[in-house]
């Protein structure tokens, strides 16, 4: 199985509505963890933001799953944005994935601006295409996870984008709370 997956951010500190709290990083990685086992991943398709990605990209490390990350735009930048903005040790957590994945040639940088509307929906796309060229690659299926809260939060929601691109796909679907 080539599993693609999108999902939730770790909370800023103070946010309105908890979407993924600091305190679930390790019930999540766990639950992801279990996801990678029970699927019998071979692979593990999605970007790097801190929280739901990172904790899967590690997850499928510790259990030697290969990985590829699709990033929007150039690293220096998607780390300043989208991932050490969050309390926690997700720099050192992206340089040593990143530096790791990397080397195995495995990092897809789209080469999107900073900023540009369209880059993180197109990131969506491009994890889903890079998971379906792996599985025809290795004559798997591809599914897909979503590692959220199970609530949209409207128009600009990246994840629930995601959810319904996959759906629109075809794709199994394995939800993952945040929560």
């Amino acid at each position: 199985m080539i599993i693609a997956l999108a999902g939730r951010r770790v909370d800023a500190p103070g946010a309105e509505t908890p979407r993924f709290p600091p305190a679930n990083v390790t019930a999540v990685q766990e639950r992801l963890h279990r996801l990678l086992v029970e699927q019998k991943a071979q692979a593990v398709v999605c970007s790097a933001a801190c929280g739901a990605d990172l904790l899967a990209l590690e997850a499928a490390g510790v259990l030697g799953i290969r990985r590829r990350i699709v990033l929007p735009y150039a690293r220096d930048r998607f780390r300043a944005t989208s991932v050490v903005d969050r309390p926690g040790d997700w720099g050192e957590r992206f340089d040593r994935i990143l530096d790791a994945v990397e080397a195995m040639g495995d990092l897809v940088v789209l080469g999107y601006a900073e900023g540009e509307e369209a880059a993180y929906l197109a990131t969506n796309r491009a994890i889903l295409e890079q998971a379906a060229i792996l599985a025809e690659q290795a004559q798997q299926a591809v599914g897909a996870a979503v590692v959220w809260d199970s609530a949209g939060r409207g128009a600009d929601d990246v994840t629930a984008a995601f959810l319904q691109e996959a759906q629109q796909r075809g794709l199994t679907v394995w939800p993952v709370s945040t929560l």
